[in-house]
């Protein structure tokens, strides 16, 4: 009995011939509500969605023989990662499919903006012909600043290099030398960067810390006269502030392809003549569009079949024997990801996982692969996977190296990851099979992490906790958990803490203050 695949919005005929010629039994069903796909998907093999059809626990819970899940496009931010992976189905997407396209588009909307094309053919539909009101703007000698060097923003930063702008940039996962390479000068900080640019374009995924990113104090920093655009997603840019600040004059232009909420009939830029707005169409190209569907229809194709799915975000390609030993570290090794990233405030030129115990004969890949999505994992817009790991941590500026050790000393099995000389080592507890963190810079802990930590390396004195204590509880921040580090080579004692609560810069400052620190990290895992 051939498998079936349900498509819920338009994709290419060349991803719906290509699933067609492998024998699967394809059906297009497109508006479908959510509760007519919640009906319509028990008998389906295999569903591939564009960014409108959301994925929801309900419609996985109701997906009775669903083996995979195929996204036509770049994030998959409207597909239950979590809810697909716990059902055992894999979730892949088309990750090169449209950045040509989304380049492209960046750049035609900020050469509309900055030549105001649009109103001047909105004027000549008018049937006038007015030449003094349109006064526009060179790119040449102008400065982009650039949001996010991914694969996008590289492209982008290619062609505006082609015009002669100057670049700059912020992206604090971008190696120094892959910046170089592209001809941009990389900043540390948004605060450096808005003063200088005449043009704004941002390529960042959608994370908490990315929604709102630029609002009423960005712009206040902003060279007068700016023009931003934004083809990435919507939210970004705090829509409200902006129209603020085009009414005022003091943001010359916007153009946007993204919005918060889609489709955006209605918003404050609605009606402004110095907003260019697009719906949502920097990736809705000829090209885009049969390579995201070619891609997909193989993805999917390969999943089906039972083979290695080279996009898959939740999968690996590892032997289910390997899997079974190394796959519950995946977790405990994108947490250690994070946490060197906080503490080192940067990429590693070098990173080093070393699986020790009974994983020393494991293929260290997937979890190559866990760490790196940790240490990635605000920059990128989809899961690190196994296959192109070393990859994307070239990209990275990262070299990455591997090694196995027998004796993981009292424990059955840990995982050792160093980046540029910064060590943690993680194993797993309990039937849950709970990462507890049992090394952090050569110090010799014992603690189950939790969200939020704060971690104090100092000279060991009396009376030290107890002002740390004081501090913090007259902050409203409270200790959750606590281990004191060891180091017989050191002496200095690192404390652990896991911690509840609002530790704001403040808080920060008064700790630094109170206690003679060498180092004093907030974590946030």
């Amino acid at each position: 009995m051939a498998k079936r695949v349900l498509v819920t919005e338009t994709i290419a005929e060349e991803g719906l011939e290509a699933l067609e010629r492998r024998g699967l039994e394809v059906d297009v069903r497109l508006d479908l509500t959510p509760e007519q796909l919640i009906e319509a998907i028990p008998p389906y093999d295999a569903i591939i969605v564009r960014s409108a059809t959301r994925i929801t626990p309900e419609v996985i819970d109701a997906a009775e023989n669903l083996k995979i899940i195929g996204r036509a496009g770049v994030t998959v931010d409207n597909i239950n990662v979590d809810a697909a992976t716990a059902k055992g189905i894999t979730v892949c997407n088309a990750p090169t499919s449209n950045i040509v396209s989304a380049a492209e588009h960046t750049m035609a909307l900020l050469l509309a903006a900055a030549r105001r094309i649009p109103q001047a053919n909105a004027s000549m539909h008018d049937g006038r012909w007015d030449r003094t009101s349109f006064t526009g703007s060179e790119l040449l000698g102008k400065t982009l600043a650039i949001f996010g060097l991914g694969r996008v923003g590289e492209l982008v930063a290619q062609r505006a290099r082609a015009f002669g702008m100057k670049l700059v940039a912020y992206d604090p996962y971008c190696s120094l030398e892959r910046a170089e390479h592209l001809g941009v000068r990389l900043y540390d900080s948004m605060d450096e960067v808005l003063p200088l640019a005449d043009f704004i374009t941002v390529h960042l995924p959608k994370t908490a810390e990315t929604t709102h990113m630029f609002g009423p104090e960005q712009f206040a920093a902003c060279k007068e006269g700016v023009v931003v655009v934004n083809t990435a997603r919507g939210g970004i840019y705090d829509v409200g502030s902006l129209a603020d600040f085009v009414a005022a004059g003091k943001v010359a232009g916007c153009a946007l392809d993204v919005y918060e909420g889609e489709p955006c009939l209605d918003s404050p830029l609605h009606g402004m003549d110095a907003a260019v707005l697009t719906p949502h169409i920097a990736a809705v190209t000829a090209e885009a569009q049969a390579r995201a569907g070619r891609q997909i229809a193989e993805a999917v194709w390969a999943g089906l079949e039972g083979s290695m799915v080279p996009t898959a975000i939740n999968k690996s390609p590892l032997p289910s024997e390997m899997l079974d030993a190394i796959a519950p570290y995946v977790p405990a090794c994108r947490m250690m990801g994070r946490l060197l990233l906080q503490v080192l405030g940067r990429t590693p030129k070098l990173l080093r996982v070393e699986l020790a115990g009974g994983l020393a004969s494991s293929d260290p890949a997937l979890l190559v692969s866990g760490v790196l999505d940790g240490m990635l994992t605000d920059r990128k817009a989809a899961d690190v996977t196994t296959p192109d790991a070393v990859s994307i941590a070239s990209r990275y500026g990262i070299h990455v190296e591997t090694a196995s050790e027998s004796d993981a000393q009292e424990y059955a099995s840990a995982v050792r990851v160093v980046a540029d000389g910064v060590e943690v080592a993680a194993t797993l507890f309990g039937i849950e099979q709970t990462a507890r963190i049992v090394s952090l810079l050569d110090y010799k802990i014992d603690i189950v992490p939790a969200p939020q930590a704060l971690v104090f390396e100092y000279e060991d004195a009396s009376g030290r906790i107890g002002t740390i204590g004081t501090i913090l509880g007259d902050a409203g921040v409270n200790i959750t958990t606590m281990q004191i580090g060891t180091n017989p080579d050191q002496q200095c004692a690192l404390v652990y803490m896991n911690v509840e609560g609002d530790v704001t810069d403040e808080v920060l400052a008064s700790l630094r203050g109170a206690i003679d620190l060498k180092n004093l990290w907030y974590l946030s895992l």
